[in-house]
């Protein structure tokens, strides 16, 4: 059995870190799969997702994390091209992923304890987002 649901939410951009685990977890409960896996993908070129422990300190350190491995601060040649300036963000999506898999048992993702799941805009400006997620299994 394959579901297809949708998860809209709005971001401020500029590496915004949202925790998207309730409402992931909340599609799989629902849901009349019990056992399978969950696919997260994201609709957009300029953000990504992944798990990380989501305590404050952590997630500002991923943060400076993209600052110092791929800066906003240098040239870009999209940025040339269509002048909007979020080069960078295309590039660190890019980086990062546009998907993630997790396998859930008896309607409950086998996350770890500090691991949640985390929507990453890196783009330049705020943005109404959408993430598809697709529940397989029996």
């Amino acid at each position: 059995m394959v579901i297809t649901k949708r998860i809209s939410f709005q971001t401020q951009g500029h590496c915004d870190t949202i925790d998207i685990t309730s409402q992931v977890t909340r599609e799989v409960a629902e849901s009349p799969v019990k056992d399978g896996t969950m696919t997260l993908f994201i609709s957009g070129s300029t953000a990504g997702i992944t798990t990380i422990e989501n305590e404050p300190g952590l997630v500002s350190d991923f943060k400076q994390m993209w600052d110092r491995v791929i800066p906003a601060d240098i040239p870009y040649r999209h940025d040339q091209a269509w002048r909007d300036g979020n080069g960078h963000s295309h590039v660190r999506a890019a980086v990062l992923g546009a998907s993630l898999i997790i396998p859930f048992s008896n309607r409950k993702l086998t996350l770890g304890t500090w691991q949640q799941i985390v929507f990453v805009d890196f783009d330049n400006r705020p943005r109404s987002r959408q993430i598809v997620v697709q529940i397989m299994g029996e």
